[in-house]
């Protein structure tokens, strides 16, 4: 059989895998399963290109797979549910970074050539390498924010707007240059440098809440770059598996912009999340608390008819997902009426709780999204903040000057009653202070979540 008909057949049949593992990702019942599809087209596409192109040994491409699956199963055993947001910027920056790579070698090779560069491939090197370095420093500075490496508050500086836009002009002007026949590597450094400084101006105005949004677009940056390196190389199945790549991050990025109530285009120039001027929100709420001990609030909830839990990243920190769904069983046997709200970047990453929560064998018919739940809180009669910050904060609702200001949150506030499980009154990711925790109807319960959910049980079965 010819060997073109083999490699183009095992390219749509890789392709047809990943179209039907999005789609099986769409559900929370069937993502496992479209994972799996999308990974298994991706192996198929990688060996038959290795073999196709015949740059390796079959040796080596054994070697590079196992270690490969060695490391990537590494990784997804021991990296926590807590850090999966820091890994997936990680991807993306490896992915942009990739994509710039094979720009460069490529371009390289074409210019020791005899012939000269055709315009169509130096304008596809470009957008490989462009958006390629963008998504390598812009992924870093997103691990760094959300590694709390960097401060996850907005960082503002002097001509913000005005130095991107220079920025972006000289960018264009290089790019110009190169595509119109210039073909000369300091010019390629030029464009490379000035990317990977436009990623970090373009990352670090945006604050911590914000960054869930920053990590998805970056995704689809590297889904873009890696088409753009597709036609550099004349790869189909590049192309193909960028562009879903870029196109599912840009429809994921625009449903979590309105449920965040941002705009698209100032995500794309890293103009929000930094509120009209207090950008640096910490401790400005301040009041008194009400501490509340274990008993007072297995009293309360013990005898609460309708009860709203209200996961967030600190449930995930303290892996206390199943003593969770234990108080909220021994809840359900008291005869009170359950549910789970659930904010669309709850966590850090859109789906976090949704998988914590399914790991505790939680019913997914008791998870309810922003939309459906909002109108509920006033009905309920105590709201249950486990770990929650910023996507129950007030300030984003009546405080313009508040970094989160816009922000769709989950309205716990209009609960009768609100017992918040923290470990402290730290601000929460966005450096914004909470006013809920200085409400007359809020209770605090410091301590570790896991720990607090066990007493809280064990007071619970003694009422």
């Amino acid at each position: 059989m010819n060997w073109d008909i083999v490699t183009n057949l095992s390219y749509l049949i890789a392709s047809a895998l990943f179209i039907f593992g999005l789609k099986l990702l769409s559900s929370p019942k069937t993502a496992r399963r479209g994972n799996a599809l999308a990974a298994t087209g991706m192996l198929l596409a990688v060996v038959v290109t290795l073999l196709d192109q015949q740059i390796l040994s079959f040796g080596t491409i054994l070697m590079g797979f196992v270690i490969g699956s060695i490391v990537g199963a590494a990784v997804a055993h021991w990296v926590k549910m807590t850090a999966m947001p820091q890994m997936v910027a990680v991807f993306n920056g490896f992915g942009g970074g990739a994509s710039a790579l094979i720009a460069w070698v490529e371009f390289s090779r074409l210019l020791a050539g005899p012939a000269e560069l055709p315009a169509f491939i130096a304008l596809a090197v470009v957008l490989s390498l462009l958006i390629g370095a963008v998504t390598l420093s812009g992924s870093l500075v997103a691990f760094g924010k959300l590694q709390e490496w960097v401060s996850t508050a907005p960082v503002r500086y002097p001509l913000q707007h005005p130095l991107n836009l220079l920025i972006f002009l000289g960018l264009l002007a290089f790019s110009a240059y190169l595509v119109g026949g210039a073909a000369e590597l300091e010019i390629l450094l030029a464009i490379t440098g000035i990317s990977l400084l436009l990623g970090v101006l373009l990352v670090l105005p945006i604050g911590g809440a914000d960054m869930p949004i920053v990590v998805s677009l970056l995704n689809s940056y590297s889904g873009l770059a890696g088409a753009a390196a597709g036609f550099v190389i004349g790869s189909n199945i590049l192309i193909i598996a960028g562009a879903l790549v870029g196109a599912s991050g840009i429809i994921l990025t625009s449903i979590m912009c309105r449920a965040m109530n941002r705009s698209l285009v100032n995500v794309v120039f890293g103009g929000f999340g930094t509120g009209s001027g207090n950008s640096t929100d910490t401790g400005s709420a301040g009041g008194t608390i009400r501490e509340a001990t274990v008993d007072e609030a297995a009293i309360i909830l013990g005898y609460a008819r309708s009860v709203i839990f209200v996961p967030g990243y600190g449930l995930a920190v303290s892996q206390a997902q199943h003593q969770l769904r234990e108080l909220a069983d021994l809840l359900e046997q008291r005869g009170a009426k359950i549910r789970y709200a659930i904010h669309p970047v709850a966590g850090r990453m859109p789906g976090h709780m949704n998988v914590l929560l399914a790991e505790a064998n939680v019913s997914y018919d008791k998870l309810n999204d922003l939309e459906e739940i909002n109108p509920e809180f006033s009905r309920t009669e105590v709201a249950v903040v486990v770990g929650s910050n910023d996507v129950v904060n007030p300030s984003a609702r009546d405080v313009p000057d508040s970094p989160i200001y816009g922000m769709p949150i989950l309205n716990v506030d209009e609960a009768d009653h609100v017992l918040v499980l923290k470990r402290s009154l730290k601000p929460g990711f966005s450096g914004a202070d909470n006013p809920l925790f200085y409400k007359d109807k809020t209770m605090l319960l410091f301590g570790d979540a896991q720990d607090s959910l066990k007493n809280l049980a064990q007071e619970v079965k003694a009422l």
